[in-house]
């Protein structure tokens, strides 16, 4: 289109910034910047870096798409600075960011509010290992508590790996957690305007859905509709629904769910800036009620006005 849309007025897409999700964060501002373009929407990319607020309060924007990963774009950041500009965005806001990034911070929301999620401890320097192998079985997964992507995740197989495992992911974040491992099936729950979208079944070739599976290989196999029954999807959703709600998610969002073999559900993360490429879940699941990729993108938008 050539008209550009009166309706959201001049857009900022924010992408890039400074975490170890750029690339990933790169891709999707690409495909959301086109995405509005086509649609006739006044929207502008911006790679966001420090110099963020003076850019975008000289440019004049009326709304910000942002689709930033990681930290400084998806853990409250961001979001205080547009809350002080006055400038409506796409997403969480300043508390469901900041929770949401910190896997610690939301396990402890999820028990609190009686919802399940596996049994966890932290990990320090001083942690005697053995005994957390002998209190949480094996395997076990290590994960820094503020980082995305599954960067800096491992598997745990045997108790003298785990110490090895803190050391490599306390490399990316000083707080480290431990959680039992969960044998069954990865489940994705796209959330979009308060209502889930229909839950996406993943199947990947290696241990467990890393940052190579998520974004670069192409044997990780998706399911749409995901092979439980209608019931139990229900069910499936409404969690995520419940879980998202427990961390003030608005907007639109992802809660990653394992199902393990006796058909009960664990609450794993929430996503508040999932990613917008052509790997992506949410445009999966979104295609699956015939919503395309613009209408997607659209539809994100229109949560700010």
């Amino acid at each position: 289109m050539s008209e550009k849309s009166p309706r959201f007025g001049k857009v900022a897409v924010l992408y890039g910034g400074w975490a170890a999700e750029r690339p990933v964060s790169l891709k999707s501002g690409a495909a959301v910047l086109a995405a509005l373009q086509e649609s006739g929407v006044d929207a502008h990319g911006i790679d966001v870096d420090r110099d963020i607020l003076s850019v975008l309060q000289t440019g004049n924007y009326d709304r910000v798409f942002n689709i930033l990963h990681g930290r400084g774009g998806e853990d409250g950041v961001i979001q205080g600075a547009l809350e002080l500009l006055g400038l409506p965005y796409t997403g969480c806001g300043v508390k469901a960011s900041a929770i949401s990034m910190d896997k610690l911070m939301t396990k402890r929301l999820w028990l609190g509010a009686g919802l399940p999620t596996p049994n966890y401890r932290v990990l320090t320097a001083d942690t005697d290992f053995e005994a957390v192998v002998a209190e949480l079985g094996l395997p076990l997964i290590v994960k820094p508590a503020s980082e995305g992507s599954s960067i800096g995740i491992s598997k745990v197989t045997e108790a003298a790996a785990l110490k090895p495992a803190y050391e490599a992911a306390v490399q990316s974040d000083p707080v480290v957690i431990v959680e039992q491992w969960i044998t069954g099936s990865e489940y994705t729950a796209g959330i979009l305007a308060g209502e889930p979208l229909p839950l996406i079944r993943v199947e990947v070739p290696g241990v467990f859905y890393d940052y190579e599976a998520k974004y670069i290989s192409n044997d990780t196999r998706y399911f749409c509709p995901c092979g439980l029954t209608e019931a139990e999807e229900s069910h499936v959703r409404q969690l995520a629904l419940q879980a998202f709600a427990v961390v003030g998610g608005r907007g639109w969002g992802r809660v990653d769910m394992m199902r393990d073999q006796q058909g009960h559900t664990w609450l794993i993360e929430v996503n508040t800036n999932p990613g917008m490429t052509d790997h992506s879940l949410v445009p999966m699941a979104a295609r699956a009620v015939g919503m395309d990729f613009n209408a997607l993108v659209l539809r994100i938008l229109e949560t700010t006005l």
